[in-house]
């Protein structure tokens, strides 16, 4: 159930992210401004360890390259081929009050590859780090309490881009988060749920499916968006 492609660039890089010989996640990819437009994937619980380390995307430098997602220091790859159509551990470094906000969030996960896999940097952004820590988190923790609800919990997370950049200029940080849940109950039955931030409060706006698409075909400036193709309500 992917998002339209109304919510493309214009280079979209559509990524199925694989890790460890399993496809994890589905990330729409913008290469100009260095950020995720969404991530799509299914919720649900369980435990793990946190990976210790980022990951890029290989084929991002050469579509020819592995399908895995790699670690940035083991690769074989000259940084500026890695930096060119990505960002790295490097742009987020010096960012003043911006952590790395995932779009699926390793609590999301459930066991410690599907963990790890979260851990590219081509599922993160540029966000507010009180919201990243705080508001948006409390988020995640309760989409991941519904998920036992759900025979299957489908979640798309994405941003609107901004119009401030970090790291001189390289990866853009984005004017707004949202995340959309579509829940599949034992008899067919599906419910949604949606929620907006703006990427300098700590607040989180927690709303019904059908209003998120309204309020982001505003702010895309594009006449509709559909999220789950019309499967969920």
């Amino acid at each position: 159930m992917p998002p339209e492609a109304s919510l493309a660039p214009p280079n979209a890089a559509r990524i199925c992210q694989f890790y460890k010989n399993a496809y994890r996640f589905a990330t729409l990819y913008d290469r100009e401004k260095r950020i995720p437009i969404y991530s799509a994937y299914k919720c649900k619980q369980g435990k793990g360890q946190r990976y210790e380390g980022w990951m890029i995307e290989p084929q991002l430098v050469d579509p020819n390259l592995g399908k895995s997602m790699a670690d940035e220091w083991d690769t074989n790859m000259a940084a500026a081929e890695i930096e060119k159509n990505q960002a790295v551990l490097e742009d987020y470094r010096h960012a003043l009050n911006i952590g790395k906000g995932h779009l699926n969030p390793v609590c999301h996960q459930p066991d410690e590859d599907s963990r790890a896999a979260t851990f590219t940097l081509t599922n993160v952004v540029p966000q507010f780090s009180k919201l990243n820590q705080e508001a948006w988190a409390n988020y995640e923790n309760r989409i991941k309490k519904e998920a036992h609800v759900c025979k299957d919990l489908y979640v798309i997370t994405g941003v609107v881009p901004g119009d401030e950049y970090i790291s001189d200029g390289r990866v853009n940080k984005p004017s707004h988060i949202w995340s959309a849940a579509c829940c599949v109950h034992e008899k067919g039955r599906r419910t949604s749920w949606a929620a907006i931030a703006k990427n300098d409060e700590n607040h989180v706006k927690e709303e019904s499916l059908e209003k998120l698409k309204k309020e982001l075909a505003e702010l895309y400036g594009i006449g509709k968006v559909d999220l789950f193709n019309n499967a969920c309500k």
